[in-house]
């Protein structure tokens, strides 16, 4: 019974941040359908698919027209539809926003691009690492002298992308009940992983910040903000930025070495990184823990991802769930009244077509006539 109990969302299948932005909102009590293409391509076992969780899967050709009108039948019926196809494709299909907005005026239609709907680059391909690319995000990720790091696909297509559609959905849908009137909402990668900048912009802005990867203050250009190798070669994590903190640091790691006083010295900052490693490398993580693990150092032993559900901190928290036998990330934000919880597996692609056809009243007939039709 999570927040957006009650809200009927339509999921045009994707992959990447169009899943996760459904799951972000099935985990929180959405009901979502997901429309996978007929015949389409599974690279698992769906119950490896967590981004799909929690979701009632139905097979529908569109490029069919009989496909295409079941489709629209159904969106009559629900608040939002999202899809995360290049512009122009879901107008070629007939079920572009015009046409869906006119069968149903309260209708949030959600659209996911990497470049965004219109632009010089809008029909381009691309992925993630593209897109965090032209923002400015990706050249900022790296240390001074290497090339630019990737983060994973975690700036683009999750935080910039998939949780940014969530968020301007969830906006569109509570704007809708007191106008009555859907919208679209263009969520773009490029967009969203600039708004992720949004602070680092402002510190360039102010002189605070220089174009040069890994020289600044949490780019692993200062030597209290940083990761460092413990004797086991294993890694912590260090972010003791308010002078408090960074005392407590030099107490508990022993480190009276004048050097180290004048905190915000940059010119200093590679010489005192140097020193702190070798300070770090006389000592296990695990002894590192025992010393630092809960103070106001702002420590963390860097966790592999099979030890991170280990911790006793996200036992504790449930940070991490299992539901029939997959290790996986429990819902996230938590509520105090309407828990979001995990309440289905990853479908298996189409498995819920014809349940799902007659609950929004599609007759035995007409389903029998769209299995011939080779429409679902």
């Amino acid at each position: 019974m999570g927040p957006l109990n009650g809200v009927k969302i339509i999921e045009v299948g994707g992959i990447g941040p169009g899943p996760f932005c459904g799951m972000m909102l099935s985990d929180m009590g959405a009901d979502i359908i997901r429309v996978e293409r007929k015949g389409g391509l599974s690279l698992s076992e769906s119950k490896y698919d967590l981004l799909t969780r929690n979701r009632k899967s139905i097979s529908i050709n569109l490029r069919k027209p009989e496909g295409v009108h079941t489709l629209l039948k159904m969106l009559e019926q629900v608040d939002a539809l999202q899809e995360g196809f290049r512009p122009g494709v879901m107008e070629k299909l007939g079920i572009g926003p015009d046409v869906c907005l006119e069968r149903n005026p309260r209708l949030v239609y959600g659209r996911m691009t990497g470049w965004g709907q219109e632009g010089p680059l809008a029909r381009a391909a691309g992925h993630d690492i593209n897109y965090i690319a032209l923002s400015g995000a990706l050249h900022t990720i790296g240390r001074k002298g290497q090339k630019p790091v990737p983060p994973l696909n975690l700036v683009g297509d999750f935080g910039g992308g998939g949780m940014l559609l969530a968020f301007g959905m969830v906006c569109a849908l509570y704007e809708a009940r007191k106008s009555g009137l859907g919208q679209v909402v263009d969520a773009a990668m490029t967009d969203g992983s600039a708004t992720l900048m949004a602070m680092i912009y402002g510190l360039k802005a102010a002189g605070l910040w220089t174009d040069k990867p890994g020289t600044n203050l949490l780019d692993t250009g200062a030597h209290f903000y940083d990761t460092y190798e413990t004797a086991d070669n294993k890694f912590i994590a260090i972010g003791a930025i308010e002078p408090q903190f960074y005392e407590l640091l030099l107490k508990l790691t022993e480190i009276d070495d004048p050097d180290f006083q004048n905190q915000l010295d940059f010119a200093q900052w590679p010489q005192l990184k140097d020193k702190l490693s070798i300070v770090f490398k006389t000592k296990t993580r695990e002894a590192w823990c025992e010393i630092m693990e809960g103070s106001d150092v702002c420590f963390a032993p860097v966790l592999s991802m099979s030890e991170a559900p280990e911790h006793p901190h996200n036992k504790q928290r449930k940070t991490f769930i299992e539901n029939e036998g997959v290790l996986q990330p429990a819902p996230a934000p938590r509520f105090s009244r309407t828990a979001p919880e995990i309440k289905g597996s990853p479908p298996t692609p189409g498995q819920d077509t014809e349940s799902v056809l007659a609950d929004f009243g599609f007759s035995g007939r007409e389903i029998e006539s769209l299995k011939s039709s080779e429409a679902i």
